[in-house]
């Protein structure tokens, strides 16, 4: 299933606990129907020591992955909105559905 959020967008959080908070996506887990927001939905996970890898033992907090549908992309002009898709020049692109502006695809690393 193809998803409407990618990697590095802005988003805002309309459900749950964080609800309100903006960030960025670090990462899209597409089985899921999840993605992991920067500074939302932080937890704390209990870290052994290992000494091989230069890593200290303690409380670390770290970032949980979100529900996609309980986020809401942010359009550079006009907020959150919901996305759809039109063709120009033979490609698919992301839209938005208030202003119908083009929300500019990221590039993919080769």
């Amino acid at each position: 299933m193809s998803l409407n959020i990618q990697r590095n967008d802005q988003v805002e959080v309309i459900a749950g606990a964080d609800r309100g908070k903006r960030g960025r996506v670090l990462r899209v887990i597409p089985d899921e129907n999840r993605i992991l927001v920067e500074h939302v939905r932080v937890v704390k996970k209990n870290v052994r020591p290992n000494p091989q890898r230069n890593i200290k033992g303690g409380i670390a907090e770290q970032e949980a992955p979100v529900h996609i549908s309980n986020v809401l992309l942010v359009c550079p002009s006009c907020g959150p909105t919901r996305i759809g898709h039109s063709f120009e020049g033979g490609t698919k692109v992301r839209v938005c559905k208030k202003c119908g502006n083009i929300i500019a695809a990221k590039t993919k690393k080769k």
